[in-house]
């Protein structure tokens, strides 16, 4: 005997099993109540009995005992068949149509990497210098002028002058010190190649080289999205067919950030993707994120989401 069984026939076929044996005691009960308010006292008060086991229950026409070989096959057919469609409950995958080179861009795709946290604005610069009118001075008469020969040689003897105490000058004091530079702005550096890119959660556990541990975070990310995937009434009402691509940043705890659609067709696919990928976020799961260097960093991520339709 070979044949298959869901798991809703499963369900079903235990459901009417249970009603059938609740039925069926109630039945018996109803049986035995009838039997039981007959006079039973009167019909067996002159009754002797052959043996004192039959008796054992008083009346026969109430002793369960007298089914127990019935109720003893009945079960032994309840149970095999509970163990043939055990045996024959089939698991189905749901299966998953992904198109082919899901994964894979022929056109290129310029993207500005976000900055993490934006700087602060540069000092306002200083204020341009005031300038004072000065006056006219008054040009002394050439009468006024005495002109003194201050030519020395190396014989002239030069007295160094002398000053009074109440001649000195106060020091002026020294300037303030110019005000430091602005910090440095703490942004992080977000990566677009990395030594280890970020990948799709769900192969994490597995022993395997870090190339086949990627095919495989690919295999289960393509499995995510187009099990997700709605195809837009617009777009399949209009036969609209093409490559979205969303660009989103991998955190280094594997959170999903800045994600935006880079490349749309149109329809409401570039919308439907960037569900997806919002949808990640919810998963139990988070990224694998990138690493440089040993050092798990911000990666930025273009992921291709391919829309064909299927005509049958």
């Amino acid at each position: 005997m070979n044949f298959e069984i869901t798991g809703t026939e499963l369900l079903v076929g235990v459901g009417i099993g249970i009603v059938l044996l609740m039925a069926l005691i109630s039945a018996i009960r109803a049986y035995f109540r009838r039997k039981s308010e007959g006079n039973l006292t009167e019909q067996y008060r002159d009754k002797k009995w052959d043996s004192p086991l039959d008796a054992r229950n008083k009346y026969p026409d109430v002793d369960v005992f007298r089914y127990s070989a019935t109720f003893w096959r009945l079960s032994l057919v309840t149970a095999l068949l509970l163990l043939i469609g055990a045996f024959n409950w089939t698991l189905y995958e749901k299966e998953v149509y992904i198109p082919d080179d899901a994964l894979s861009m022929d056109f290129d795709v310029e993207i500005d990497v976000p900055r993490s946290n934006t700087p602060p604005p540069p000092p306002p610069p200083p204020p341009p210098p005031t300038i004072e009118a000065v006056p006219d001075m008054e040009l002394m008469e050439e009468e006024d002028v005495e002109f003194v020969d201050q030519s020395v040689d190396a014989n002239t003897y030069i007295e160094a002058p002398v000053f009074h105490e109440s001649t000195k000058k106060e020091a002026a004091p020294p300037p303030p010190p110019p005000p430091p530079p602005p910090p440095e702005p703490d942004v992080e550096e977000i990566f677009k190649i990395v030594e280890e890119m970020p990948r799709f959660p769900g192969c994490e556990d597995i022993t395997a080289s870090k190339d086949e541990r990627q095919q495989c975070a690919n295999k289960k990310l393509l499995e995510f999205i187009y099990e997700n995937i709605r195809y837009p009434a617009v777009a399949r009402d209009n036969g609209i067919e093409g490559t979205v691509v969303v660009s989103f940043v991998v955190d280094q705890k594997g959170n999903i950030k800045d994600a935006q659609v880079v490349r749309d067709i149109g329809g409401g696919c570039g919308q439907e993707a960037l569900r997806i990928v919002e949808l990640m976020n919810s998963m139990p799961n988070r990224w694998a994120p990138g690493k440089q260097r040993g050092r798990a960093v911000k990666v930025l991520f273009n992921l291709p989401v391919k829309f064909k339709l299927e005509y049958n």
